[in-house]
């Protein structure tokens, strides 16, 4: 998920979008150690889009307090 697509999400749907990523790497965790995942390099971008994610909902609760 791009930037520009995170700015247009309201706070609810950067907290849904939050939990499918943690799920998304619970997942991947997962098929890593049995040795089914073929593209490793979903492990690094999963975890900078949630990076991503709690920046703008950090961003978003500091503008409103």
């Amino acid at each position: 998920m791009k930037v520009n697509e995170i700015k247009k999400l309201s706070k609810e749907q950067l907290f849904s979008e939050l939990d499918k990523l943690k799920k998304e790497q619970f997942n991947i965790r997962f098929k890593k150690k049995s040795g089914q995942i073929s593209n490793t390099a979903s492990i690094k971008n999963v975890r900078r889009t949630i990076a991503r994610v709690k920046t703008f909902i950090n961003l978003g609760s500091k503008k409103n307090g």
